[in-house]
């Protein structure tokens, strides 16, 4: 028996006379209602409205349990597309006293994939190109060709329906396994299953500044348009063969000396790879140029402490240089970071330094020094200091929204006091070769840009080659000391830092640990 109030509440206000179809088959009671609206008995918005409340109805009897894994990009199963010739039929569903006209529509309804919640819209005209795209299972390539658009927008669309629910995706291929170490028990996904992949990519070696702690001034040509434009367009292969988003960390020396930046900066723009910048203050013209391209997801500078031993390490006023870039980020609305380079002689500025930037920055972090190039010169945090340095320092963090965390071996102390872990540095640990690695200009692949840590070279090799390689594995499993050490997913300390110190990182922990048994 259809029941008429629980079906079709809202119809039913707009023709009470629907319940003299009480008892008839829910699924017929629309096709009736198109007879009554072509004989001027209904409105004629109303045999539309049913059929959404009807499709509506029976994707609440379905279940809300997250919804099974796939093995390609599929459409989501519990998806309804209605098209309809009335408009807005969905502001009526939430009392709003509108007359609905008569206008063509595409109306989309689903459930989460993740949650099971219950989603309604109006299909626009790329949620309608997703779905075809998967539907008759057209490559991303011809479509863009034929819309006339870069490869990118057509990845950017329909990642954006994968995000909305509409479509579903494979789980990442990038995950944690068995054989690169021991996985602590019940250590949560989120920390085992990468969801992007970074490409560090110093495309100059040139630079504006010549710092103390440079771990490499080795003179290198910078890379080449046309390798740069084969790099991204591998970097965009192996993110879609991967089902993870994609980042390209522009970086050097100081990228913007690179004389085709902008152009690489566009390029991987259009393939939908997510751009940032690890660089140097630069003018506000510069800045411009990026702005007219696409925002940068973040833009990180350095500073070493306050500043006389900035200026010391980094050149003469560069602390009031970095200040004055810092505002005009904000100016910009760009997403500003500031790390740190953490050493021996530093570690006492570090909080202070922190107040500074407050309110002027969205982010400041540190990583500690590895010993390697020029800063073999300065010393690393000794390890008895930094245990202390790291209680006072999330101590702090506590109270300075603006201070993040990213060094692995905070986890130890935040188990301590029961905080919870965090991702460590790269969200897992020591990501080196599983989700990030470092390109140099000439072709080089490590595994991590702080010390020599070469997997392969992509004047001679495949990403998807150098990543899967022996070397590169070598470094996914990190440190055999670490293993079967409790906090292994989110730590393995760095293997840099280790390296500083003459050890063997794939082989010797972090000399700054302070893990108790």
């Amino acid at each position: 028996m259809t029941d008429i109030y629980k079906i079709f509440p809202i119809s039913r206000d707009y023709f009470p006379e629907l319940d003299s179809f009480l008892g008839e088959e829910a699924d017929a009671l629309p096709e009736r209602l198109s007879v009554l609206a072509g004989e001027g008995r209904c409105p004629g918005f109303l045999p539309d409205l049913a059929r959404v409340e009807l499709t509506l109805y029976r994707l609440r009897l379905e279940d809300n349990e997250a919804t099974p894994s796939v093995s390609e990009l599929s459409l989501n199963s519990r998806l309804e597309l209605l098209e309809v010739n009335w408009s807005p039929l969905l502001a009526l569903l939430v009392g709003k006293e509108i007359e609905p006209q008569a206008e063509k529509q595409f109306l989309l309804f689903w459930r989460r994939p993740d949650d099971g919640g219950l989603c309604q819209c109006v299909a626009t005209a790329n949620d309608l190109l997703a779905l075809k795209i998967v539907v008759e299972n057209l490559p991303p390539e011809s479509v863009a060709a034929e819309q006339g658009c870069p490869a990118g927008d057509i990845d950017r669309i329909l990642q954006r329906a994968v995000s909305k629910g509409l479509l579903l995706q494979p789980q990442s291929k990038l995950r944690r396994q068995d054989d690169d170490f021991t996985i602590p028990e019940n250590t949560p996904e989120k920390f085992l299953c990468a969801e992007a992949f970074t490409l560090q990519w110093h495309i100059t070696h040139r630079c504006d500044l010549h710092c103390k702690h440079c771990y490499d001034r080795s003179r290198r040509d910078d890379v080449g348009l046309q390798q740069g434009l084969d790099v991204l367009d591998q970097m965009r292969a192996f993110c879609r063969e991967h089902h993870v988003y994609g980042q390209v960390s522009f970086s050097g020396g100081n990228p913007f000396m690179h004389p085709d930046f902008f152009v690489l900066y566009r390029a991987a723009c259009e393939r939908n790879l997510n751009a940032a910048i690890l660089g140097n203050p630069v003018s506000e013209e510069q800045l411009d140029g990026l702005l007219q391209i696409d925002k940068p997801v973040f833009y990180q500078v350095s500073l070493e402490g306050l500043q006389e031993h900035n200026d010391q390490i980094r050149g003469k006023g560069n602390f009031a240089s970095v200040f004055e870039f810092l505002d005009l980020l904000k100016k910009k609305q760009i997403y500003s970071m500031v790390m740190l380079t953490l050493t021996q002689a530093n570690m006492p500025q570090v909080l202070p330094l922190a107040e500074q930037l407050r309110d002027r920055v969205d982010l400041f972090t540190f990583n500690r020094l590895s010993m390697v190039g020029e800063g073999a010169s300065l010393e690393s945090p000794r390890p008895a200091d930094y245990r202390t340095f790291v209680a006072e320092y999330l101590q702090a963090q506590r109270n300075n929204p603006a201070m993040a965390l990213k060094d692995s071996l905070l986890n130890i102390e935040r188990e301590k006091q029961q905080q919870g872990l965090f991702g460590g540095c790269t969200g897992f640990g020591c990501g080196a070769a599983f989700n990030f690695v470092s390109l140099l200009p000439d072709g080089q692949v490590h595994a991590c840009r702080k010390f020599p840590s070469l997997i392969g070279d992509m004047k001679q090799q495949s990403l998807q080659d150098i990543y899967y390689s022996a070397a590169a594995k070598a470094y996914r499993q990190g440190c055999k000391e670490c293993d079967g050490c409790r906090l292994r997913a989110n730590c393995g300390g760095c293997l840099a830092v280790a390296y500083g110190y003459g050890l063997d990182p794939l082989r010797q922990k972090d000399p700054a640990c302070f893990i108790d048994p």
